[in-house]
């Protein structure tokens, strides 16, 4: 099943829930910022997204500016920070079976839905 790990209050993550909600394919709304991912979901969503943790980082994030823009943290270190702070995890991401994306611009949802379906 399709997940998409969604902010409400982020336009571009309504927008891509919104191309979900009109392929009729099923699936999940991962609300990441009241129940954040483990850091093994975390590691597993990296494989799919074949990214590093810091590549999966909202660089723009007051936080990320004030506590951790110029620390050197290895990859573990890093997915513990995501998992702790998951204000700073890059949104939307929509997850297949075996691939998933951030979805940015929203349009790339549609491509893969095409995909995936």
């Amino acid at each position: 099943m399709i997940q998409i790990y969604h902010n409400n209050r982020c336009s571009k993550s309504r927008c891509a829930l919104q191309y979900l909600e009109e392929s009729k394919q099923p699936f999940e709304v991962v609300n990441y910022l009241q129940n954040p991912p483990s850091t093994s979901e975390l590691n597993e969503l990296l494989l799919k997204l074949k990214l590093e943790p810091l590549d999966l980082v909202r660089k723009n994030e007051t936080m990320f500016k004030e506590q951790f823009k110029n620390k050197t943290l290895s990859r573990i270190e890093w997915i513990q920070v995501l998992h702790e702070n998951p204000i700073l995890i890059e949104r939307p991401i929509v997850v297949g079976e075996n691939s998933a994306l951030i979805a940015r611009p929203p349009e790339m949802t549609l491509d893969f839905l095409k995909n995936n379906s």
